[in-house]
């Protein structure tokens, strides 16, 4: 799609070539003129919405992944687990990770009023909430592309909508899911460094862009020199593809549920986890993110 408003839409991109971070284009938003919002309208098509991917094939698929990796990653092992049958340790481990009451947050979901990508990310985002069993209070979202209307819109929805710019430097201190779909490198690797140690990487489930695709369409010496965050967790993270059909490839493909098994992180030395330095991306003149605001 184009036109205005369609600033986030993903486009089809050429095999190898890197993917184009929504946050890129968000600078328009906040200074073109906007008309009101209807808010009744737009929530009636953000809930119409979700009763089409609610009937689509591969919801069930994605429904299915997040409630596996919820239970590889939040539950606590059986104490029978050498007898126990797997079926039932597979269903024990989701009531166990659901029991500890998840909570999510939602980064760079674009101006889904007028993106039809952004509108069915966000329908999306409210089937997994429901089958995850999260409130939706529970769930926080920020993106500096949002309208007034859009953020009226999204609390008559229940959802809870931050005020600041975190980049993504947000502190899991309880079992969350990060829902951050087609957002830049820089925002992953905020989050991954604000969590950097054994204790919260395994509290965190991320439901978006592949880690190893990341790798694959970046070289490898600026990779690990401007992401290394992200570098290091490619080799010890877990990731699930996630399917997509063809008719919706520009809004859901090269997505994946990535966790952090702690038998996986306990293989890196300590040195790893010792004062984690923050990311600067001083050679990164084309930044995947929308910084905070600082005062003058």
């Amino acid at each position: 799609m184009s036109g205005t408003g369609e600033e986030w839409q993903v486009a089809r991109r050429r095999k190898g070539a890197a993917r184009k971070s929504k946050s890129l284009q968000v600078s328009s938003v906040s200074t073109r003129c906007q008309e009101p919002l209807d808010i009744g309208k737009t929530v009636k098509r953000i809930r119409d919405t979700v009763s089409e991917l609610r009937c689509e094939e591969f919801w069930q698929e994605w429904k299915e992944q997040l409630l596996v990796a919820g239970s590889a990653s939040l539950s606590k092992p059986p104490e029978n687990k050498d007898t126990e049958d797997p079926t039932d340790q597979l269903e024990r481990g989701r009531e166990d990770g659901l029991r500890q009451q998840l909570e999510c947050v939602c980064y760079g979901l674009g101006s889904f009023s007028s993106c039809a990508s952004a509108r069915y990310q966000l329908a999306m985002l409210l089937l997994l909430l429901d089958a995850g069993q999260i409130p939706l209070k529970d769930c926080s979202v920020y993106d500096p592309a949002f309208s007034t209307g859009e953020r009226d819109a999204l609390g008559e929805l229940g959802l809870t909508v931050l005020t600041e710019n975190e980049e993504g430097k947000r502190l899991a201190t309880k079992p969350t899911l990060f829902y951050l779909m087609h957002c830049g490198k820089a925002l992953y690797n905020n989050l991954l460094w604000k969590n950097w140690s054994t204790r919260c990487l395994p509290l965190m489930i991320i439901i978006g862009n592949s880690f190893s695709g990341m790798w694959d369409r970046t070289i490898e010496r600026e990779f690990k020199r401007d992401y290394s965050y992200i570098s290091q967790a490619v080799d010890v993270c877990e990731e699930r593809q996630l399917p997509c059909p063809s008719r919706l490839i520009d809004i859901f493909s090269d997505t994946s549920v990535i966790t952090f098994p702690t038998s996986s992180l306990n293989r890196l030395p300590q040195s790893t986890w010792a004062e984690p330095p923050e990311p600067q991306y001083q050679h990164c003149p084309d930044l995947e993110i929308i910084l905070r605001e600082t005062q003058s």
